[in-house]
């Protein structure tokens, strides 16, 4: 069996250097043949500078750099685009995805798993995070078409044909874990130690991770656009059933003052929440008008393949 392992990258100058020695020595320790696709995310560190000098040195590696940052959603579908391997395993450059578990992957995979998803535990992260991360799945599972686990990220190996049927979906709004979960296939899950970066620092802020949890929440359903008719009708009864306490009201003791703090709460929300249904409604146009440029999901600037890729389901190659 030959293994590839896809690392995105981006700024980790820092310890793209260890990452490679730890992971060079666990897949020799496999058996099995095997290449590194690390992928450059255009990374403005000198990132790109290593790898090109690592891949100088190590037959096994090969690398490719984009003109810009693009993202890692980008990155880890460039690097599965050039795969050659029976199996695929997605990494992190950082450390935080142990390279010993590599072994561990490949030994259940060889049960004839077609994904073999490693789940972290959230020991050491912060309180506040840890709550919100779980309220969040709650509501992604329940909002959602797929089923998404708690600590489950792109830490995982993916069969041959768990690739091929990934590699079929091809929007340019990508979230990889509602993705890797649609696929299906037979799958399992195992659990490890929550590790720190060894190096440089996270670029995924507040807001990216707000964003990032909001494409998966809008990626897989309608939900939302659906619940905005649910809240309109709910609306429109209690407005009826107001109006209707109105009239009742002034034909049994006369016509009163309307309250004025009522009025204007009433508008305030009312006007709120219409602004919400335009965003929400806002949001899947958005999605729509992206997908209609069918914009490339990267450019390649640099690498040592060709850029001569095909695209599963075309009858050519497409050059990026």
């Amino acid at each position: 069996m030959r293994l590839t392992l896809v690392v995105p990258c981006f700024n980790e100058i820092d310890v793209i250097g260890r990452f490679h020695a730890a992971v060079s020595h666990e897949l020799a320790a496999t058996g099995e043949s095997y290449e590194i696709i690390y992928v450059d995310d255009g990374s403005t560190d000198g990132t790109l500078e290593v790898l090109v000098e690592i891949a100088g040195g190590d037959p096994s590696v090969r690398y490719l750099s984009f003109s810009r940052n693009f993202g890692k959603e980008s990155a880890m579908l460039a690097g599965l685009r050039h795969a050659a391997g029976d199996a695929v395993i997605l990494m992190d450059a950082d450390l935080q995805h142990p390279p010993e578990l590599i072994g561990r992957m490949l030994a259940l995979r060889a049960r004839g798993f077609d994904q073999v998803i490693a789940r972290r535990t959230r020991v050491g992260d912060p309180a506040t995070r840890t709550l919100s991360a779980r309220a969040y799945y709650w509501l992604i599972n329940k909002w959602s078409d797929v089923e998404l686990v708690d600590g489950v990220g792109d830490f995982r190996l993916i069969s041959r044909r768990a690739l091929e049927a990934l590699l079929e979906l091809q929007e340019y709004n990508r979230f990889s874990k509602g993705l890797f979960a649609w696929i299906g296939f037979e799958s399992i899950v195992f659990e490890y130690e929550n590790v720190q970066r060894e190096g440089g620092r996270s670029s995924w802020s507040f807001r990216k991770l707000f964003e990032y949890g909001l494409d998966g929440l809008l990626s897989f359903n309608n939900k939302p656009l659906r619940a905005a008719i649910y809240i309109g009708l709910l609306l429109s009864l209690v407005a009826i059933a107001y109006a209707i306490w109105v009239v009742v009201v002034a034909a049994t003791q006369g016509v009163q003052m309307p309250g004025y703090a009522t009025l204007i709460a009433a508008i305030a929300g009312l006007g709120g929440l219409q602004l919400v249904m335009l965003g929400v409604i806002g949001e899947y146009i958005g999605r729509i008008y992206f997908e209609s440029k069918h914009r490339p999901h990267y450019l390649i600037k640099e690498t040592n393949l060709s850029q001569t890729h095909v695209v599963p389901g075309s009858a050519a190659g497409r050059s990026l």
